[in-house]
């Protein structure tokens, strides 16, 4: 029986990952679907591999330092694991529940949100009416949440920089010419873009699944992510990302700002290198938040007006409401299962 529930919530978590890829598609797409270096089709089959091959770095001795921050760094493992399997099994479920009832909402209204905070506040909503303050890690949530504004400018820094270091440089050739030149440039910046957003996004969900069965059929062994993790999470969100929610596209990659090119070489860049440092860091951090960062960052190069800033604004409140949100749906289901359990026991 219990065997059956871990295998059940490995499942939701699994889930959650494919839901993250659908939802995150157009932080991967946007730009090079925008600027038409890619029919959206071909867009997200090149996102999906990406997201895909970032898993090969951990079968060469590469460290998963943002699953170890998930399964670990954000809610007291050992404490949680000492209350018992039921309690590991109600936690994680509903955090998982919270995170994906959120990334829906935010997909259906078109708003390009955090999954990593949706799944952040998943976890503390469920942990604090089970173990109250003292079950969270107060110090991994801080820095999660101080990501929530730097990476953001971060990614507008280096978008910004990137697009007026690479206009300079092409000064005095002929905009055709730079245009094919950053076509083809495009196809690596967006490859780059896409595998830091797999290495990022699918550590997260090695986390959880860590805690599941590290906290129940596994509890005597050292929590540690195995090969089989890896590729059910890269899997997962690589199939996601290939049936991508194409109402963020439209926010991200027409609304915010109009993107040529070389701008989206820029924006996708920009993002991508701050993602991967940010990983190497072990920092959940929001690919959402950093290439929107990016692109506003590309954007107001041409000037203030070229950003849309009411969509902007919107997209920020999206992003403040994530963690509470989510929490807040966390905690209420978290209630419900535990009275559910009584009930039948």
């Amino acid at each position: 029986m219990l065997l059956a529930v871990v295998i059940g919530l490995i499942v939701v978590a699994l889930a959650f990952d494919f839901i993250n890829g659908f939802h995150d598609a157009a932080n991967s797409i946007a730009t090079v679907v925008s600027t038409r270096v890619l029919s959206p089709i071909t867009a997200v089959a090149w996102a999906a591999f990406f997201n895909f091959v970032a898993a090969a770095p951990v079968f060469f001795g590469g460290e998963l330092r943002v699953a170890q921050t998930v399964g670990k760094g954000i809610v007291q493992f050992d404490m949680l694991k000492a209350q018992g399997v039921e309690m590991v099994l109600s936690v994680i479920f509903a955090a998982l529940i919270g995170a994906i009832v959120w990334n829906l909402l935010t997909w259906w209204w078109g708003l390009p949100s955090s999954s990593s905070h949706a799944l952040a506040g998943g976890m503390v909503g469920a942990t604090l009416p089970a173990l109250g303050m003292k079950g969270l890690v107060i110090s991994g949530i801080l820095k999660i949440a101080a990501f929530i504004v730097l990476s953001p400018l971060i990614g507008l820094t280096l978008g910004a920089g990137l697009m007026i270091a690479t206009a300079w440089i092409v000064r005095k050739f002929r905009p055709g010419r730079v245009d094919t030149w950053f076509r083809k440039l495009q196809l690596l910046s967006s490859a780059v873009f896409s595998y830091s957003h797999g290495s990022n996004d699918a550590q997260k969900v090695m986390g959880i699944i860590g805690v599941v069965l590290y906290g129940t059929i596994w509890k005597d062994r050292p929590f540690h992510v195995t090969w089989w993790i890896v590729l059910l999470t890269h899997t997962a969100i690589a199939l996601g990302t290939f049936f991508g929610g194409w109402r963020i596209v439209k926010t991200m990659g027409y609304s915010l700002t109009k993107l040529q090119p070389i701008g989206g070489f820029a924006a996708e860049t920009g993002g991508g290198v701050t993602i991967l440092a940010l990983s190497h860091a072990g920092i959940p951090v929001s690919t959402t938040h950093t290439i929107t960062g990016a692109i506003v960052g590309v954007g107001a190069t041409k000037g203030i007006r070229a950003v849309r800033w009411g969509v902007a604004g919107r997209i920020i409140w999206a992003w403040i409401f994530t963690i509470p949100a989510s929490a807040l749906v966390a905690c209420v289901i978290y209630l419900l299962v535990r009275a559910v359990v009584r009930l039948v026991s």
